[in-house]
């Protein structure tokens, strides 16, 4: 089934046939994403704790344009939702320090999740 993907005000919310409703906040300019774009070596980033994304170098308005973007980021919140808060935490970095960020399977999973219609 498709998922709707709408704002309203600063949250953005995504409706999924069968799934409960989830609410998230996006965050711009935030120093934290600032941190993991400069340790990613990345121009722009969304960055994820609990069910706030964090924005850096990219508007509020052109992150949500970007639904594969959207989706992967979604997906680290549904993440968090589905471990709770520090156990997700420790859980993907610990994924991180044993395969390394991009085989990640949280990662992963993320990327999958970005082409879902």
């Amino acid at each position: 089934m498709p998922k709707k993907l709408y704002r309203h005000g600063s949250r953005l919310k995504v409706v999924q046939k069968n799934k409960t409703d989830i609410e998230y906040r996006v965050v711009e300019n935030s120093w934290m994403a600032k941190l993991a774009a400069w340790k990613l070596g990345a121009v722009s980033v969304a960055f994820v704790l609990g069910k706030t994304i964090y924005l850096f170098n990219v508007t509020k308005d052109e992150f949500l344009q970007n639904k594969t973007w959207v989706r992967h980021e979604l997906c680290h919140v549904r993440q968090f939702k589905q471990y709770g808060f520090i156990p997700f935490i420790a859980r993907y970095l610990l994924q991180s320090i044993r395969h390394g960020y991009y085989n990640n399977k949280y990662e992963k999973e993320a990327r999958e999740a970005e082409k879902e219609i």
